[in-house]
């Protein structure tokens, strides 16, 4: 299976979308052993001192899927999750003083953190989901898929010009334009979905 990102797809203010959506989205890859599953807790990697958090709705692909039209790319969504795209900041530094890819800073055990899947039915309104981070008790983030440049199924459309979408593939969706920050050893996160808390760990 693939892990898809995007980068850059909030914005604070909607006035901003027309300008910044120029079409040509900002995708990336990550490993599958990047991911973390059922609220474990995640050892806090070895390699890299600036650790840089971004919570981001995931949706998962449900059927097999190539040169999709937004007319039809929302029925290839089985899910919607919640999740942590970590970077290894230090680490993507060096690599772009070589102008060098993303896949190691992007790409470490751990990086990607997700929970709470819930069928896609379960969501009236693909454009008007609310999102939220907790540090340590403190809120962090906070998101409404409104904000976004490129919705779900403008995503859907853009990335299955290049690559084949299968059952199983997570797209991490982008995150809130504000918020994103650096976390330490001992830090407890958590993330919910529409009020209900479906993420939660602690880096140990």
């Amino acid at each position: 299976m693939k892990i898809i990102g995007i980068g850059k797809n909030y914005v604070n203010d909607k006035s901003e979308v027309t300008a910044l959506k120029t079409g040509a989205q900002t995708i990336f890859l990550k490993a599958e052993s990047t991911l973390v599953e059922n609220n474990a807790d995640i050892v806090f990697p070895a390699i890299t001192e600036q650790l840089i958090f971004e919570v981001e709705l995931v949706a998962k692909i449900g059927k097999q899927g190539k040169d999709i039209s937004e007319a039809h790319a929302a029925s290839y969504i089985s899910e919607i999750g919640i999740g942590i795209d970590y970077t290894a900041k230090d680490v993507l530094g060096a690599s772009r003083e070589n102008k060098g890819p993303w896949a190691l800073a992007k790409g470490f055990d751990g990086a990607s953190p997700v929970a709470g899947f819930k069928p896609v039915s379960n969501f009236s309104d693909l454009n008007d989901i609310n999102f939220n981070l907790l540090i340590n008790g403190e809120e962090k983030q906070v998101g409404n898929t409104s904000d976004m440049i490129y919705n779900f199924v403008e995503i859907i459309a853009y990335v299955s010009k290049f690559m084949t979408l299968e059952p199983g593939d997570l797209i991490f969706t982008g995150t809130p334009a504000t918020g994103a920050g650096q976390n330490v050893k001992g830090d407890h996160l958590q993330a919910s979905v529409e009020g209900e808390l479906l993420l939660d760990f602690k880096l140990i």
